[in-house]
């Protein structure tokens, strides 16, 4: 048999080795930015010299980064104390503590998490040792009880259970309302987007939102279906959010290095939008998952939304594809 007879050169065989050798790329690359995320329980090397920056919003509201802007934390301040939305990861606690230092003489009393993800939660075993008191939707709560945390990224990987510590005493499953610091803070539960126990934050006097990892400037939306997050939840809750925002609104995303507004939520909502009518109309015309991603239905988008590199189009597409009933029945989208 001739050597050319016993290679396989198929489309399908062609863009499937092509994506599977991007995600290897991305996988390695995704490895070593994440190696915090996987030596949680060995504290979580390599975030020692992260330094944190706090900024102000508007009114009572700040919010503190970590280079690359990941995990934003939400910070409202006055006279009743400090509520925290989200907590970074668990070596970044002091820092945390230093940075709301910057802005008030007064202590953290109160976090609100926005989903279960350990660079959202991570902190809050320290912070419960300090007194703060932990509140999160049910969800996120029964997520806090598996064995392990399941992370999307680099095609699924794990983290150790939160400590005991960790978990909020304090659930809600629709809305919860602080009336702290001349003002009502709204949390709230949004539909299954990013992961099922979503909620948002909304600051009405400061007329601030923070979105949690819903929305993100750095990359396509994260559906981390191990989580329950969906695509029909996600492009929901992203309309919540717009319906909330005003001109003047500040938005907060879980990722992203500057604050938004309700003009950049649109254009990911509708982003989001365009992409899921290509996918769904090659479905409709019976390609399958690999001819999909060989039409490149986000091309258009990839210069834009791929700074993340744990987060691509090989990643999105796929999600997108299946949620859409790609390789099952179309009335299970």
């Amino acid at each position: 048999m001739r050597n050319e007879e016993m290679i396989n050169t198929t489309p399908e065989l062609i863009v499937i080795c092509r994506l599977n050798l991007q995600r290897f790329f991305e996988t390695v690359t995704t490895f070593f930015l994440l190696i915090p995320l996987s030596n949680y329980s060995s504290g979580q090397v390599g975030l020692a010299d992260v330094e944190l920056s706090i900024t102000r919003v508007a009114g009572n509201v700040y919010m503190i980064q970590r280079p690359g802007g990941g995990g934003n934390i939400g910070v409202q301040r006055g006279p009743d104390g400090v509520l925290l939305v989200d907590s970074l990861f668990a070596p970044l606690t002091e820092k945390v503590v230093q940075a709301v230092a910057q802005v008030t003489d007064e202590e953290v009393r109160f976090l609100v998490n926005t989903h279960i993800h350990i660079d959202h939660v991570g902190g809050n075993a320290n912070l419960a040792d300090k007194g703060v008191l932990i509140f999160s939707h049910e969800n996120t709560r029964l997520r806090f009880l598996e064995e392990k945390s399941h992370f999307p990224r680099a095609g699924g990987s794990f983290v150790p259970q939160q400590p005991t510590a960790a978990r909020p005493p304090i659930t809600f499953n629709d809305t919860l309302n602080f009336h702290l610091n001349g003002e009502e803070v709204r949390a709230f539960k949004v539909p299954p987007a990013h992961t099922d126990g979503d909620i948002f934050v909304y600051f009405p006097e400061s007329d601030v939102l923070h979105l949690g990892d819903v929305y993100r400037t750095t990359s396509y939306p994260i559906i981390d279906v191990y989580n329950g997050g969906t695509l029909r939840g996600t492009v929901a809750a992203m309309d919540v959010a717009i319906d909330i925002a005003g001109p003047e609104t500040k938005v907060i995303p879980g990722h992203g290095l500057e604050v938004v507004g309700r003009k950049e939520l649109i254009e990911f909502r509708d982003m989001i939008l365009d992409i899921q009518g290509q996918v769904l109309k090659l479905i409709r015309e019976g390609k399958k998952l690999h001819e999909v991603i060989a039409a490149q239905p986000t091309a258009a988008y990839d210069a834009e939304w791929t700074d993340d590199p744990g987060w691509g189009p090989a990643d999105f597409i796929p999600v997108v594809y299946y949620q859409l009933g790609g390789g099952g029945r179309l009335a299970d989208r």
